[in-house]
């Protein structure tokens, strides 16, 4: 699974529609978040039919809500400051969020759709570069509202993010001895063994995927692909098991491959001796669950990455598997925050029966023999748990509140 380019706060802004589209679907219909495209309205009497005009500023945050009702509500959100904002609509006592809009400009508008009933609510104005601001507090007496999600804080993805990071170390000492056991089966000239060999060395190492963006450039040298190179599958720069495997099925000599092999070693070793050093971000965690899958629809069941073993099916398994490590993590924080947890589970053990049933011995059925309707169920099953990944991203997603 190649390395995604991710910042910190701006990544979640690359899915956010279908982000906001699969929490919305999570709560039952609570939260719909999209842009208007920059049109504004100046006040309630120039909003559409049923809408609430909101105004978003240090000054004036949560103005414009006179007449609360229950039921689904649609708010514009216009920002009268002078720079961008995010909005979150939550109770003011326990700061539960109940709707959220991100990356509002200056001078436009943005539609909030909740579903609201008893209890009180109030509107969190978060300029980019100022404290946040809670305005007016609004009590409605009737109805019943939507479920709501407490805000996580990084202090929260602390422990989980250090239990990983742990995980993870453990995992490159596996990584590094299995990658021995490939490099030493090309030293003795036995391509069949470290044909063998490279698949258990592969997929150890695509487990750890929600490591890749702190492993940094030593991703590209362990996991790259031949993309972007002027050379390709030729070029001197391609390297890590992509390179060996693309070798080893395509009828390179052991001669050929001790070098790309010897590489490959140094470089998970580095990795593996320098990872105590390393340090993740525990605000993405939430993120690398959705991604690691997001990744894997992308370009393992598409075949991008396959260079002769026919084994993405299996690196699927293996993403299946840092995903689910990933979440055991999360769900302390999840398990109060997230409807739809039994369901993913539920989900999760789907795509395992899923997978599992195309491994036979010690192969994986490569895509290419895979019958309509088992690709049909393979694509199904994992683009379904993209989409409810998403809503662990947007709920893990640090907020700030001051």
């Amino acid at each position: 699974m190649p390395l995604p380019r991710l910042g910190t706060r701006s990544a979640r802004l690359r899915t956010a529609p279908a982000v906001f589209v699969a929490l919305a679907a999570a709560l039952a219909g609570t939260l719909l978040a999209y842009s208007l495209g920059g049109r504004h309205h100046g006040g309630t009497a120039g909003a559409p039919s049923g809408h609430v005009v909101i105004d978003v500023s240090e000054s004036h945050c949560g103005r414009g809500w006179t007449r609360p009702k229950p039921g689904v509500r649609t708010f514009d959100l216009h920002n009268s400051s002078d720079g961008a904002a995010e909005v979150y609509l939550e109770d003011p006592g326990s700061q539960v969020v109940y709707g959220e809009v991100e990356g509002i400009g200056p001078g436009t508008t943005r539609q909030l759709t909740v579903r609201l009933g008893k209890g009180t609510y109030a509107f969190k104005c978060v300029p980019d570069d100022a404290d946040a601001v809670t305005g007016p507090t609004v009590r409605i007496t009737g109805g019943q509202r939507g479920p709501g999600a407490a805000p996580v804080s990084e202090h929260d993805l602390i422990p989980p993010a250090l239990s990983y990071q742990k995980w993870v170390g453990t995992g490159l000492d596996e990584v590094v001895r299995l990658t021995t056991k490939l490099n030493d089966a090309i030293d003795r000239g036995d391509l069949a063994a470290a044909r063998s060999a490279w698949l258990p060395a592969h997929l150890q190492y695509e487990r750890l995927g929600a490591a890749y963006d702190a492993f940094g450039d030593a991703d590209a040298a362990i996991n790259g692909t031949d993309a972007g190179l002027p050379g390709g599958v030729h070029d001197k720069d391609f390297a890590g098991f992509h390179r060996v495997e693309y070798g080893l099925w395509h009828g390179e000599s052991a001669a050929g491959l001790r070098a790309p092999a010897a590489a490959l070693v140094k470089a998970v070793t580095g990795l593996r001796d320098n990872w105590s050093q390393t340090r993740m971000d525990p605000a993405q965690l939430g993120l690398r669950a959705h991604e690691i899958l997001e990744n894997t629809v992308q370009f393992e069941l598409t075949g991008r990455t396959d260079y002769g073993s026919g084994s993405n099916l299996g690196t699927a398994r293996a993403n299946l598997d840092g995903t689910r490590r990933v979440l055991s993590g999360l769900k302390p924080l999840l398990t109060s925050r997230y409807a739809g947890l039994p369901e993913l589970d539920s989900e999760l053990d789907r795509a395992q029966r899923t997978l599992d049933g195309l491994h036979h011995d010690d192969s994986w059925t490569p895509l290419d023999r895979l019958t309509r309707t088992r690709r049909e169920d393979v694509n199904a099953v994992l683009g379904d748990l993209v989409e409810r990944l998403a809503s662990v991203a947007t709920l893990c997603d640090p907020r700030r509140t001051v």
